[in-house]
């Protein structure tokens, strides 16, 4: 296909795609999730096998079990598109459970049985160290219709999940962020006369106005929370959150050299971070420690007033089930913790494998499923959160995807990160276990427990090859 014809045919497909996103609602609707392809033509001759292994997308329209809503699955979706616009590529959908995902994807990516992977950042991070993907700027330098400028800048210029670990190389296409940013409930804050947070709380002003609120409701007499975050998580998001601003980067280096990592992980801005930990453990309900004690967090009955690393969800599906504006109203979030707001972002990627049988249809297939249209449609049906600057097809009452957006414009990956090998086998639970034994009143001495965590970090690095 020539350029000029390539040109006008995303010209043309920009119109139509214009023309469709004006007419359908920002969330779906109630009724059913979009399905895309209104006026979809043939843009490309393209031919050949694509193989795709999705980690936990949905195939077959279904329902949503928390709105009630119809969604359209992947087939519909690819038989209103895709298979128009690309009617001599074949596609051969592979989809995978997130519980099984990383050893399955392996093992096909070690027998060449797949070209194109949707997956989670970490694991592409680790596939692409293993030299098992494909970078993409050859193939990026030669598409004149594929234009990265479309994808937010702190992630498209900064992410492990799509970056070579030195930051000169990209490997994958985001197409899917998560959520975690701070959300309050106002009610609660008027109940104890505390003062709403600012619009980028800082970890002291976020740990004196819970400290305020934990207690017996002045109003209600029920009992509060002041702060809840997931005490086990797999990637430590709130604790990179804190590092970030504290100014404790905890390692200096690439990742691209591990063994020549300078680890600063007992340094005094690491000692703020825990003393933070241990103030604010004794806070949340004690099932925090094990990801638990949120369950009513974001509805009518909820008793804890801020919530780190939060989605929003229960309150957006609240909204669009019922239209309960009010609950809508009550839950506001902010930006995270550190100095511009940013925290922990994480991001799933589109990649292509090594060994790509066709790379030249499989990069066609990865740019789609990574666009706008595919991303319209997912945020649609799945209220997924887009990866985009320009995200119009977010609902305008959809707060917390908007503040997300906002979170990852400013994001950037540090050595505190999933995608460090020692970061998630030590660091993390060792933190984690510092959370469990503080939220009973028994942490560990803060200092002997940096320098432990520091002597295991120049270790580990000193028996790499």
């Amino acid at each position: 296909m020539t350029i000029a014809w390539r040109k006008f045919a995303l010209l043309l497909l920009a119109v139509l795609t214009a023309l469709t996103a004006a007419c359908s609602s920002g969330s779906g609707g109630e009724t059913g999730g979009s399905s895309g392809g209104d006026g979809v033509g043939e843009v490309s001759d393209i031919s050949g096998t694509v193989r795709v292994a999705l980690a936990g997308w949905q195939l077959e329209n279904g329902l949503d079990t928390q709105t009630g809503k119809k969604t359209v699955g992947l087939n519909d979706f690819l038989k209103n598109t895709f298979n128009k616009m690309y009617p001599n590529i074949k596609l051969e959908l592979y989809q995978i459970p997130w519980e099984n995902v990383k050893a399955k994807q392996s093992a096909m990516l070690l027998s060449k049985d797949v070209d194109v992977l949707y997956t989670g950042g970490a694991f592409a991070s680790q596939w692409y160290n293993e030299g098992l993907l494909r970078d993409i700027d050859d193939l990026i330098e030669a598409d004149s219709s594929f234009d990265p400028s479309i994808y937010l800048e702190g992630i498209w210029n900064n992410s492990y999940s799509t970056k070579s670990p030195d930051g000169t190389k990209q490997f994958g296409i985001p197409a899917v962020l998560g959520r975690r940013m701070i959300i309050y409930d106002k009610k609660l804050f008027e109940d104890w006369g505390v003062e709403p947070l600012s619009d980028k709380p800082s970890p002291e002003e976020i740990l004196e106005k819970a400290k305020r609120m934990t207690g017996k409701n002045p109003k209600t007499g029920a009992d509060n929370y002041g702060l809840h975050w997931s005490g086990n998580s797999l990637n430590g998001s709130t604790f990179v959150a804190l590092t970030l601003a504290f100014g404790a980067p905890g390692a200096e280096g690439t990742l691209t050299d591990p063994k020549s990592i300078t680890w600063k992980l007992n340094s005094p801005e690491m000692v703020k971070v825990m003393e933070w930990i241990k103030e604010a453990a004794v806070l949340p309900p004690p099932g925090f420690v094990n990801g638990q004690g949120a369950e009513t967090f974001g509805l009518e009955n909820n008793n804890i007033a801020i919530g780190i690393d939060t989605t929003g969800g229960a309150t957006m599906s609240e909204f669009m089930t019922n239209n309960n504006r009010e609950l809508l109203d009550r839950f506001e979030p902010v930006m995270n913790m550190g100095p511009n707001g940013e925290g922990w972002v994480a991001v799933d990627p589109f990649v292509m494998a090594k060994d790509a049988q066709n790379v030249e249809a499989s990069w066609e297939v990865m740019k789609f499923l990574s666009g706008y249209e595919t991303q319209k449609y997912r945020y649609d049906n799945f209220a997924s959160t887009p990866t985009l600057k320009n995200a119009d097809f977010v609902s305008e009452e959809d707060k917390f995807i908007r503040m997300a957006l906002k979170i990852a414009e400013v994001g950037h990956s540090e050595l505190m990160d999933e995608a460090n090998p020692f970061y998630m086998s030590d660091i993390v639970p060792a933190v984690n276990g510092f959370i469990s034994e503080a939220a009973t009143g028994n942490a560990p001495d803060i200092q002997q427990f940096l320098d432990d965590l520091q002597q295991r970090a120049e270790k580990w690095s000193a028996n790499l090859k």
